[in-house]
C-alpha cells in the first residue's frame, strides 16, 4: 500500500492533464472512475456535480483492447467509487482487483445479461469440417453489451446511486433523484425504439460485430460478421452465408462501426451490391470529440435501423 500510494503521489501532476483531470480543477467533492462510455455517462448524470469522474478508456481508443497508463491506474487508486464490467476489459478487471481501494460497482452482477449466442461464427466450410473465427477477447457466457438496452441503462443508473450513497451518504436525496429522473429518460428512449421499430418491413440486420443482441427485443435480429471481438477476422463460409442471407432476405444495407474498421462492411456490401451505414456500438465517442450523450447516440441508431428496414 505505501508504495502504491507514494507511486499514485509521484504521478499526481500527469492527472491535471490526464484522463479526466482533478477534483480541484472541476470544483467536484468527490471522485469516481468509470471502465468506459456508456458506465462513465451513467455515474456523471447521478452522480452530478458534487463528483468528478474519471473515463478510464479514451476518446477514439477501442475500449475492448484498453490497456492502462499511469494516470489511469492512479485514478482507479485514488476513486471514492469505481464502476466497471467484468470480462470486457481485461486490463480493468486486472487492475481494480489489485489497485482499487474505493467501493466498486460491477455492471455484470447488476444489471441482467443474455447469454452469449453459442453457435455464433460456427460454420461448416463445405466439406464437413466446423470453421470458426478468430476471437481476440474471451467475454465469458454472456453478452456484454448491455447498454444498448435503455432500461438496463436504468438499472446501472440505480446501483450506481447506492454506491454513491454509500460513499457519501449526505447526497442520498441527491442520487435517488438523479437516478430516477434518468429512468425517466431511459423508458422514453425505449418506448421510441419499440414504437419506431414496430412495423418495419425488414427486420434482419448485418452489422460488423456482435453488440447489438440486446435490440433483439425489439423485434430485431442481427447478424454479424464476426463475434463480440470487433478485431476478429471472419471466416470464408461466414462471409458466404451472409452474402446468400442479403440476397434471400432482400437487406438494403450493412452496418459498419465508428471505433472499427469499415473494411469488412464495405467489402461484404460492394460485394452484394448493398449501401453502408454506420450503427453505433456507443462504446465510445470518436477521437476529438466531447464527452457524447448516450441518449442522443441511441437516437441516432434508431433512425439508421428505421432506414434500413424500411420502418
Amino acid at each position: 500500500m505505501f508504495i502504491r500510494t507514494v507511486a499514485a503521489l509521484a504521478i499526481a501532476p500527469l492527472l491535471l492533464t490526464g484522463c479526466g483531470g482533478s477534483s480541484d480543477a472541476s470544483g467536484a467533492e468527490h471522485e469516481a472512475a468509470a471502465a468506459f462510455f456508456p458506465l462513465q455517462w451513467v455515474t456523471e448524470q447521478v452522480g452530478g456535480d458534487a463528483w468528478e469522474v474519471t473515463g478510464l478508456t479514451a476518446p477514439g481508443a477501442e475500449p475492448h483492447d484498453l490497456e492502462l497508463g499511469i494516470a489511469e491506474t492512479a485514478a482507479l487508486d485514488r476513486a471514492d467509487v469505481v464502476v466497471f464490467e467484468h470480462d470486457f476489459q481485461p486490463a480493468v478487471d486486472e487492475a481494480v482487483a489489485n489497485v482499487a481501494t474505493g467501493i466498486t460497482v460491477d455492471a455484470a452482477d447488476d444489471v441482467h445479461l443474455r447469454d452469449a449466442e453459442e453457435h455464433d461464427h460456427e460454420e461448416t466450410d463445405g466439406t464437413g469440417h466446423t470453421e470458426e473465427s478468430e476471437e481476440g477477447h474471451d467475454h465469458g457466457d454472456h453478452d456484454p453489451h448491455f447498454w444498448q438496452d435503455p432500461l438496463l441503462m436504468a438499472d446501472l443508473a440505480d446501483a450506481v446511486a447506492e454506491a454513491l450513497t454509500e460513499s457519501d451518504p449526505e447526497g442520498a436525496d441527491t442520487y435517488a433523484a438523479n437516478a430516477a429522473d434518468l429512468r425517466e429518460r431511459l423508458e422514453g428512449l425505449d418506448a421510441a425504439y419499440t414504437d419506431g421499430l414496430a412495423s418495419c418491413e425488414r427486420t434482419t440486420m448485418v452489422v460488423t460485430h456482435e453488440a447489438f443482441g440486446y435490440l433483439e427485443r425489439y423485434g430485431l435480429h442481427f447478424e454479424s460478421i464476426v463475434g463480440l471481438s470487433p478485431e476478429a477476422e471472419p471466416t470464408p463460409a461466414v462471409i458466404a452465408r451472409l452474402q446468400d442471407l442479403i440476397a434471400e432476405d432482400g437487406i438494403t444495407t450493412v452496418f459498419s462501426e465508428r471505433l472499427a474498421s469499415t473494411a469488412m462492411a464495405d467489402a461484404l456490401a460492394s460485394d452484394t451490391g448493398v449501401t453502408t451505414a454506420v450503427l453505433d456500438p456507443i462504446e465510445g465517442p470518436a477521437e476529438g470529440e466531447d464527452g457524447s450523450d448516450y441518449v442522443s447516440l441511441m437516437e441516432q441508431n434508431l433512425a439508421a435501423l428505421q432506414q434500413a428496414g424500411g420502418c
